[in-house]
């Protein structure tokens, strides 16, 4: 798609994740610092706030990954609770964006409203919520109520979530509110004033057709992955065209892409170094523990640099619960195999293949007009930055790429307001009621 010579250019909207989550961090390089140390959030959320970023993002994992019966050994030793860290963090950035991902299945409405009322008003304005569902009944042991949800209660359950909420940031400290529900009954009187925002950002992900639906009904800003510029055009015609029913503009939902961003001096350095790091962030255990999660046994005795099972999946398995793929892992399994056949790739390399996020590589410059040639071809609003390194990963993008995106006139050079929907360009919450539509079953564990 291009746009008319005299249209004004799109700005960009950018924000940073936290690595750690899953096996985008590269752990054996030497540099990074622990993941639970404040240091090393304070550091990426500074780097994200000296290169004017929209917002710092980070995920959830209220328990460690399962696999076989046992924790994950590849996964992360200890993962701090998000709004815990993002309240820390108010008080060493000025303008920054502060987004957690808090679950709808496992925790409640009148806690969780308190929690982010509390960090806006701590943060001038500046709190987002990133609204999942969990699906892991491994994760439902560490709660009360245990188990998980069917698909259609996390659904509704998460729906009506989100609209207590926002009853209760509405009514603030000024009147009672009173709730009656399939899933909760709640009344009294709110211990926090309305938020500053009116209501925190709300961030949702997932491409089903619900989740697209609930995004054009209700959310601010959504979250996706897609690997090439028309699949990108596609989601976003398509969420945008589904506003008008709901009385929104195009501009009030952003469409921001995950993505990562690798920098070298030459087009060859920067592909050479992209290729060092995948392979490394995908380990030989890494790869096998990949392919598990798609056959759904035990493939332990495989050779990681040999070729695929020519067993089919099991489908169903139990193996590792709430974490296998979802969907057709036929299909996938076969998707799989015609990748490795096609390339002629072992199992390690059509996982790193088939698992890739979408990438920008290359020299500064040829990363700017990239990310520029996506948003002004309407395939995103913007991106969400992955680091592959803990917390310096965002230092090279910020000092190498943002001045070459403001050199094209396509990203702010200072901040313009103080509060997250300014950044945004979104306006304060209404306070008008939600819409009902259910959200997308997200993935607590990452973007």
């Amino acid at each position: 798609m291009t746009r008319p010579a005299d249209e004004p250019r799109k700005q960009i909207h950018l924000a940073a994740h936290f690595p750690g989550v899953n096996n985008t961090t590269v752990r054996d390089d030497p540099r990074p610092r622990p993941q639970i140390d404040f240091a090393s959030f304070e550091h990426l959320a500074r780097t994200a706030e000296r290169g004017l970023l929209d917002f710092f993002f980070l995920a959830e994992g209220e328990r460690p990954r399962e696999h076989q019966g046992r924790l994950h050994d590849l996964d992360v030793v200890g993962r701090p609770e998000s709004l815990t860290v993002l309240n820390a963090l108010a008080a060493v950035t000025d303008r920054l964006g502060l987004a957690a991902t808090v679950d709808a299945t496992f925790n409640e409405p009148y806690e969780t409203a308190r929690r982010f009322a509390t960090l806006d008003h701590l943060s001038g304005g500046r709190a987002a919520w990133n609204v999942v569902t969990s699906s892991s009944a491994f994760t439902g042991e560490n709660f009360r109520r245990g188990g998980h949800l069917d698909r259609a209660d996390r659904y509704t359950r998460a729906a009506e979530f989100v609209d207590v909420a926002r009853t209760l940031w509405d009514a603030g400290t000024e009147r009672p509110f009173r709730h009656v529900g399939r899933h909760f009954t709640v009344e009294g009187d709110f211990s926090v004033p309305r938020p500053p925002q009116g209501h925190p950002v709300s961030i949702q992900a997932g491409g089903s057709a619900e989740g697209r639906e609930f995004a054009a009904s209700t959310a601010d800003v959504v979250l996706t992955r897609h690997g090439s510029l028309e699949a990108g055009q596609a989601f976003y015609a398509d969420v945008k065209a589904r506003l008008a029913k709901y009385g929104r503009e195009p501009d009030g939902l952003k469409i921001m892409s995950g993505v990562t961003v690798v920098l070298g001096d030459t087009a060859a350095e920067a592909q050479e170094k992209a290729a060092e790091i995948r392979r490394r962030q995908v380990s030989p255990q890494n790869a096998i523990l990949a392919l598990e999660q798609v056959w759904g046994v035990d493939l332990s005795s495989y050779d990681p640099d040999g070729p695929l099972p020519d067993i089919d999946p099991v489908v169903d398995s139990g193996l590792s619960p709430g974490r296998t793929h979802r969907g057709d892992v036929l299909a996938l399994a076969e998707k799989w195999r015609g990748l490795s056949r096609a390339k002629g790739l072992s199992i390690r390399q059509t996982v790193i293949e088939a698992s890739s996020r979408q990438s920008f590589v290359g020299t500064p410059d040829a990363v700017a007009a990239g990310l520029d040639r996506f948003v002004q071809g309407d395939a995103a609003d913007g991106f969400v930055l992955v680091p592959h390194l803990t917390p310096g990963g965002l230092d090279d993008f910020v000092d190498e790429v943002v001045p070459r995106l403001q050199e094209r006139g396509v990203f702010r050079t200072a901040y313009e307001g103080t509060t997250l929907r300014s950044h945004l360009g979104l306006p304060p919450a209404s306070g008008a009621p939600t819409s009902g539509h259910p959200v997308a079953a997200g993935q607590g564990s990452g973007t």
